[in-house]
């Protein structure tokens, strides 16, 4: 169950060209209607990841690879708030082949397919299987699940989708400028 990687994803991964290291600025899940600006997140003093502080933006961890370069590109975001549903509410609702994709600062957008949907416990969260290196370019986002314990004011659970780069495509230069 930990390795959430077909096989098939990495053979594919060797016909499609990595991007260069550019940071996530956007992120687009047609089939959740989510569309958002991304920010970068570090580490807080005790070494656990930073949370996004805005509900409505996801954001990337910064210490990993960036979206369409080889290893885990990590991208976080919140479930709700307290007035509602936040920008990745519907995450565990995401099927196999949904399309996520990435827009970088350099204007690439990367595009992104679902492989694999898994909930975690806090207490068992896999560090290594979210942020560790892969063979080819892969994207996890996450976010929390399952049950909502009151008395923390905190879920139980993280959901984490798994994704694999299908392809790339470079702004070019010669588009009409308006």
């Amino acid at each position: 169950e930990s390795n959430a990687t077909p096989a098939a994803t990495v053979k594919l991964s060797k016909v499609i060209p990595l991007t260069v290291r550019s940071r996530p600025v956007h992120i687009a899940i047609p089939s959740l209607g989510v569309s958002a600006s991304v920010t970068k997140l570090g580490l807080n003093r005790d070494g656990s990841v930073q949370v996004p502080s805005n509900y409505s933006v996801p954001g990337w961890y910064k210490y990993g690879p960036a979206t369409g370069q080889k290893g885990s590109a990590v991208i976080l975001g919140h479930v709700d708030s307290l007035k509602g549903a936040a920008v990745f509410y519907h995450l565990k609702d995401l099927k196999l082949g949904s399309r996520v994709n990435v827009t970088l600062a350099n204007h690439t957008i990367v595009r992104f397919t679902v492989i694999g949907l898994r909930e975690y416990t806090k207490g068992t969260f896999p560090n290594r299987v979210v942020y560790g290196s892969r063979p080819y370019s892969a994207l996890q986002l996450v976010t929390c699940g399952g049950v909502f314990d009151r008395a923390t004011g905190h879920y139980e659970s993280n959901i984490v989708a798994f994704t694999a780069m299908v392809g790339s495509s470079s702004p070019h230069h010669h588009h009409k400028r308006s």
